[in-house]
């Protein structure tokens, strides 16, 4: 019985970090979830922010990208 919190707290760990990689971000951050409160703020904030993985390349990306070689 004593290991139940460990194996629940494990999980929220690993779902926290693969949506931070889906979110563009370090999964790394999952490890904020053994921290309650800053854990329950992560959630929140990274259902409300603007994902780097979602947003257009910015345009000087595109120009050293499509731009010939020297």
């Amino acid at each position: 019985m004593v290991f139940w919190p460990y194996v629940l707290m494990a999980a929220a760990v690993g779902m926290t970090a693969r949506i931070a990689q889906k979110a563009g971000f370090s999964g790394w951050w999952g490890l904020i979830q053994i921290v309650p409160l800053f854990g329950l703020v992560m959630i929140w904030v990274l259902a409300f922010i603007d994902w780097p993985a979602t947003r257009p390349p910015r345009r000087q990306d595109e120009d050293r990208l499509i731009s010939p070689p020297d």
